[in-house]
């Protein structure tokens, strides 16, 4: 993928997948390799400029995605930040992540954090910091985040904690995914088709100001053909 043909080539790659259509496994194994050797150039603590969107879990609610970019608009208008969960619990995570990756590859400061070779976290201008679980109790300054290191058992943190953290790191504000709230702000709307919650996606402008933007699920798109074939690529 060199040059214009490479630009064209991605373009319509992601018009495709905008329809909700597969990429063909040739396909999807060169945009891997491309979103593989854009990310592992990248540290840890991913950074990030304003003005910028940022995004909870999808979790393969394909239609909710392209509703979320109907809301926030589209890229390269506006930049993203998703904190991760882009795929399981829906019958479209397959459509869902190839669209990430292929944003991520096309737009690369436009679209942060996707893929097996992610940075652990974020950091807006500095001041926001954005990861997809939460605050760690075996980690209280920026500088600690080192590695990737197994998933292992979750913590509870609260407000004073997440109070302690920025006040160590000199950051205004800690903004995490990995949880539906039903009186908050969550990503994929009306979680697991049952949950009846709204979406939001936080806005940051130019200044670090924040606002969020709540919007319903999208409208029904009939039943989901579960009964299509997986794949080649996937085992």
């Amino acid at each position: 993928l060199e040059g214009e043909l490479a630009t064209m080539e991605l373009d319509q790659w992601v018009e495709q997948l905008n329809e909700c259509k597969q990429l063909n496994e040739n396909q999807v194994q060169t945009l891997c390799e491309k979103a593989k050797e854009i990310l592992t150039k990248g540290p840890n603590v991913q950074k990030v400029r304003c003005p910028v969107t940022v995004c909870g879990d999808v979790h393969g609610q394909f239609h909710d995605l392209i509703e979320l970019f109907r809301n926030g608009g589209k890229s390269p208008d506006t930049n993203y930040l998703f904190m991760g969960d882009y795929v399981d619990r829906d019958y479209y995570s397959v459509e869902t992540v190839t669209l990430l990756v292929a944003l991520k590859v096309r737009q690369i400061t436009q679209v942060y954090d996707l893929f097996d070779c992610l940075p652990l976290t974020a950091l807006v201008d500095g001041q926001i910091f954005c990861l997809h679980g939460g605050l760690s109790p075996s980690i209280d300054k920026l500088d600690h985040i080192r590695g990737i290191s197994p998933r292992g058992a979750g913590y509870t943190f609260d407000q004073d904690i997440s109070e302690t953290f920025n006040h160590v790191n000199g950051l205004t504000l800690v903004s995490h995914a990995h949880q539906l709230v039903m009186e908050g702000y969550n990503c994929a709307p009306n979680y697991c088709y049952h949950c009846g919650n709204q979406a939001a996606i936080m806005e940051l402008d130019d200044t670090l100001k924040y606002s969020f933007l709540q919007f319903d699920p999208a409208p029904p798109h009939g039943e989901p053909h579960v009964t299509r074939c997986t794949p080649d690529y996937f085992l």
